[in-house]
This record gives C-alpha cells, sequence and structure tokens, in this order.
C-alpha cells in the first residue's frame, strides 16, 4: 500500500450484491482507471471461501496500482489474502479483536451512525470511520438516514479520517461537499454507471477541488 488514508477521498465498494463475482476485477480496473482512492470488497451473502476466491483475484491489480485494499467483515479473509484492512460494523466485535486477527499493521475501519459511535470508535483505535448513511440507501434499507447536519460536527470533534456513506452519488455530492464532506463513499452510483471510470473521475475531481480550497484557507 503506497497511499495513505490522509490522501484518500474516494472510496469505492465492491458489492457483490450489485456485480456479479466474475465482473469484480473489471469494475476493480475501472475503478483504478477513475482514480477511486481506496477499494473495499464486500459480500455479505457469500461464504469466506468465496470471499476469499475473490479477494485472491482482485489483491494483486489493487496492490500494483498502489490503492489500500479492505475486506467488509472478514478479518481472517483479510490476513490470508495479505489485504491492507478490514472494515467492522457495530455489531462486529471490536477494533481490537478485528486487528488482532487481521494483523497488527492492519487497517482496521469501522461504520458509525451517530457522533457517540464515532467518538467511541476513535478511542477504540480505529484506523478511519464510516459515517451514516446520510440518505436513504437501498445498500442498507434497515438504517434510518441522518441526514447532513452532523457531518460539520463529526469533523470537528472526531480526528480520525472520515469517510460519509449512504445514498451519495455524482448528483447530490457538491451538497454533501458543501455540508462539510471531505471523503465520502459510493456504492451504488459508481457500480450502476454506464461508465465506472468516467463517473469515479468526475466524483474525485470535485473532491480534490475542495481539498485544495481548504488546504488554501
Amino acid at each position: 500500500m503506497s497511499r495513505s488514508l490522509q490522501d484518500c477521498r474516494l472510496y469505492g465498494i465492491v458489492d457483490l450484491g450489485y456485480v456479479g463475482a466474475d465482473s469484480a476485477l473489471g469494475v476493480v480496473r475501472e475503478m483504478i482507471a477513475g482514480q477511486v482512492d481506496i477499494i473495499q470488497l464486500r459480500a455479505k451473502k457469500q461464504t469466506p471461501r468465496e470471499v476469499q476466491r475473490v479477494a485472491s483475484q482482485l489483491k494483486p491489480i489493487i496492490s500494483d496500482a498502489g490503492v489500500p485494499f479492505v475486506i467488509n467483515d472478514h478479518a481472517e479473509v483479510a490476513r490470508d489474502v495479505g489485504a491492507d484492512g478490514v472494515h467492522i460494523g457495530q455489531d462486529d466485535g471490536s477494533v481490537a479483536d478485528a486487528r488482532s486477527i487481521a494483523g497488527a499493521q492492519s487497517l482496521v475501519g469501522k461504520s458509525t451512525h451517530s457522533l457517540g459511535q464515532a467518538q467511541a470508535a476513535a478511542r477504540e483505535g480505529a484506523d478511519y470511520i464510516g459515517f451514516g448513511p446520510l440518505f436513504a440507501t437501498p445498500t442498507k434499507p434497515d438504517y434510518v438516514a441522518i441526514g447532513l447536519n452532523g457531518i460539520r460536527s463529526v469533523h470537528a470533534q472526531v480526528t480520525l479520517p472520515i469517510f460519509c456513506i449512504g445514498g451519495i452519488k455524482l448528483a447530490n455530492l457538491k451538497s454533501v461537499i458543501a455540508a462539510g464532506a471531505r471523503r465520502v463513499v459510493i456504492v451504488s452510483g459508481l457500480l450502476q454507471a454506464p461508465d465506472i471510470a468516467k463517473y469515479a473521475h468526475a466524483c474525485t475531481v470535485l473532491l480534490n477541488q475542495h481539498s485544495e480550497i481548504r488546504n488554501q484557507k
């Protein structure tokens, strides 16, 4: 992994609920071409063996591009394929437990849905957090959208890299950035785009433009 989390703006998820396992490699190539900064493999309905099979195919091309590669949920798979990190939810145990399985040098990200959960993840030692869902999303139909109002407060009170997530698409990205977001996760908007690389590049341009403006202030 040559890219640090601090430099990452656009987080892409290869969700096997949206794309077939046999299409995952092509999706990853397009994400890399579109300058996605960090890539996660998420496979909620697949067995650990199937997740490991797909992850093993994706790992070489992602690593060659210098992009961090994260496995959702399966710390053992992250360890066995040599992924850079693992991402866990609120019900998936502690950051320490995930890191003890994935490896001492492994990145561990955690999903959070409130300022309190974000602060707790920071105290636990998470390397980054997901914060959302900002909008209603079919990816997480059981979660209530938290809206845009908490973005500035979580950035003011949590120093970890914060990736806003949930229903974010190119069409609403400007409003998310205007609300204070510096980093975002895009799932369905990216995976369902007619041209994934072009869509990702457009998102990256917006995120980088606003990052440069903040740095100039």
